[in-house]
């Protein structure tokens, strides 16, 4: 059975009784929109608490809520007939910051979040002794043991303001004894029970809105981000299940030359393995309380994760976990003697770059030089010390000029082959760039290429064995159909794997091409696999709208399927739709256009289904967008709902279009134009 959706982030959402960011509640009318509107299934973001993150895939705890998503009036303290002056103030001081925050046409997050930690710590205070002796807090508790790691982890980031946990002077290494031990002292009671009540209501209100999806014959999906922040209440507790020493990221590509250090701690897979995944059973199951379907992110990490020692600035020398090793006696059996290994490992650098950059200093040069590096013999060239371990350690010598420090970190970066234990090495990923092998020889060129294409043979078998194991793990942990976040795999077996464990994959309409062959053709909506997500947007992507207004790729799309009519001189249907300029018969034409798609589920940003009313058009259309990848700013992950969800209910033009959209997909009418 077919079904269209829509995709939203939680503090998106914005309804009359709204506290300047959406909240777990107001997902109740938002599904009785979606239901009106013939909708099915509504995607969120990820919701666990990031601290001082605003990105949802920084994740400060894998079970944790984010506080900033609670209904502070719903709370049960909050109920009062006749409330008293403690209450009467809070109310009143809601009332007022609610009007203030609901007037910005973005959440500002930190602001938002402070204040509502504030107030909830005002309304504990109140009620701390009753609470205390709460017995539906002392179950959840009992149900819920992370509670308490969770719990003394946040008071001691609270007293540290908010430092990560790798500056504290106490508890930076913690046992289980040692957070029992913390958890039980009688003068901390109260401030471990504050996080605890905190997350007990957050559960509850999420519950009581995830069963109320539920009844309206609409399903929940939610979004497992794959990483961890390394200032999380998982890395400080369970220290074991992390490779403190690796950062995960992306390997380099077309738009990011240096590749993506992500900056979050790799994980250790077979510890994980060790106590048969316990950590990652339980995250799958706290999840499982509210979504009957959830994104795995960025499965490629399942298969292989590309792994970047932790003081690296860039992702330029990282290596895939796991990989196939080429050691120094397959190096030798290639022709390679110790000497050229060296050449092949280790970059060399020449004085007359350095010296260039020093203004033509050449005794300079040497000085500065010697404080970090050896030099070879009496020759110009010049090995790093063994205690330069990163481009991270060069940056750090700020006695050197920066314009040398980024020379010698350029020259860091510069080899073919990395080191990653001692003796075992990875070719670098982009090895064919680097001065090593421009001094190869063609036949020298030719038996190294050989060679790394058949190591990368051997790991790809590795990558397959991993992901079968760890997302055949996922899968049979849980009832909830899993959807990939597969965009840029170019893995071979992840078509086998995803359809042997029925995962679906993810198509998104303007990236779905065959990018091998010439011109690059768009995949007809009628080939997209039955087991996917279709998509016309992604939160890290341009909308619908600005994608069509300002991207080149729109013209190839637009070409590939041109509207209906387009030659009518009558209805100048050409004219109307043409990229460059958006309507809502433009967004018409895209939505209709996907949802001829075969993929068992069409869901799509709400911002792309409010471009069916140029009344919800904002004058600037960046502003619609949820993120924008590469940068860290208050714009990001602050996105809201240009009106009321209670606006949008009686807007019956509107879901009687999105209606016709979802009903076309879902099989009940023909592929025609209204």
């Amino acid at each position: 059975m077919k079904m269209t959706g829509t995709s939203v982030p939680v503090g998106a959402l914005r309804t009359k009784k709204s506290f300047g960011v959406g909240e777990f509640l107001d997902i109740i009318p938002f599904a009785d929109f979606c239901k009106k509107a013939s909708l099915k299934v509504i995607q969120l973001l990820p919701v666990n608490d990031t601290g001082t993150e605003s990105s949802p895939y920084s994740a400060l705890s894998a079970s944790a809520l984010h506080p900033i998503y609670i209904s502070i009036e719903s709370l049960p303290e909050m109920q009062q007939e006749e409330p008293d002056a403690a209450h009467k103030k809070i109310a009143a001081e809601i009332k007022k910051l609610k009007k203030q925050y609901n007037e910005l046409p973005r959440f500002s997050y930190s602001e938002i979040r402070n204040t509502k930690n504030t107030i909830l710590r005002q309304i504990f205070d109140l009620h701390s002794e009753e609470i205390s002796k709460c017995p539906e807090l002392k179950k959840w508790i009992k149900e819920n043991p992370w509670i308490k790691e969770y719990a003394v982890y946040k008071r001691l980031k609270t007293i540290n303001f908010e430092a990560s946990w790798k500056s504290w002077k106490e508890y930076r290494k913690i046992t289980p004894e040692d957070i029992e031990e913390l958890w039980n002292k009688k003068q901390l009671k109260n401030e471990h029970l504050f996080f605890a009540w905190v997350q007990m209501n957050l559960e509850k209100q999420f519950a009581q809105a995830s069963e109320y999806v539920t009844a309206q014959g609409i399903m929940l999906k939610g979004d497992i981000p794959i990483m961890m922040n390394e200032d999380s209440h998982d890395a400080w507790a369970h220290p074991e299940f992390f490779n403190d020493e690796l950062r995960a990221g992306s390997p380099p590509d077309g738009p990011n030359p240096y590749g993506q250090n992500w900056g979050f701690p790799t994980y250790n897979w077979k510890a994980l393995k060790k106590c048969d995944y316990s950590w990652w059973r339980e995250r799958l199951k706290q999840s499982a309380k509210f979504y009957q379907l959830f994104r795995i992110d960025h499965i490629l990490g399942f298969f292989r994760i590309w792994a970047v020692p932790q003081r690296e600035c860039t992702a330029m020398l990282g290596h895939t976990e796991p990989y196939e090793c080429v050691t120094v006696k397959e190096l030798e059996e290639l022709g390679f003697t110790k000497e050229r290994i060296r050449w092949l490992s280790l970059p060399h650098v020449p004085t007359n770059i350095v010296e260039s950059a020093n203004n033509g200093d050449y005794l300079g040069t040497h000085g500065i030089l010697h404080t970090i590096m050896d030099r070879i013999g009496e020759e110009e060239l010049w090995l790093f010390k063994p205690e330069i371990k990163s481009d991270g350690d060069i940056y750090a010598h700020e006695e050197i000029p920066l314009a040398i420090r980024e020379v010698l970190a350029k020259k860091w970066r510069d080899r073919m082959f990395v080191e990653v234990e001692k003796g075992k090495y990875y070719p670098a990923w982009c090895y064919t760039e680097t001065t090593a092998w421009l001094s190869l020889s063609d036949n020298e060129k030719r038996i190294v290429s050989q060679f790394i294409t058949e190591k990368r043979d051997d790991m790809e078998n590795a990558w397959e064995k991993q992901a079968r194991e760890l997302l055949g793990m996922i899968t049979d942990t849980t009832n909830m159909t899993a959807c990939a976040e597969d965009l840029g795999v170019n893995i071979r077996s992840l078509k086998s794997v995803l359809n042997d464990l029925n995962i679906m994959s993810l198509k998104v309409i303007r990236w779905n091409r065959q990018w091998e062959k010439d011109g690059q053709p768009f995949f007809a909506f009628d080939e997209y696999p039955e087991k996917s997500v279709t998509t016309t947007s992604v939160h890290d992507s341009s909308t619908l709208r600005l994608w069509w207004t300002e991207e080149k790729d729109a013209e190839d799309f637009y070409k590939a399927f041109p509207p209906e009519g387009e030659d009518d001189a009558e209805t100048g249907a050409s004219a109307k739709i043409e990229p460059g300029s958006y309507s809502p018969d433009v967004a018409q034409y895209l939505l209709e256009k996907a949802a001829e798609s075969q993929s068992i589920f069409c869901i799509h940003p709400i911002q792309d289904f409010l471009g069916l009313s140029a009344e919800y058009y904002d004058e600037k259309p960046e502003n619609e967008r949820i993120n924008i990848p590469g940068s860290v700013t208050a714009f990001n992950w602050t996105y809201r709902l240009p009106v009321t969800i209670e606006t949008l209910q009686k807007d019956t033009a509107l879901t009687k279009k999105i209606a016709a959209i979802a009903t076309l997909h879902d099989g009940k009418l023909k592929n025609k134009r209204s």
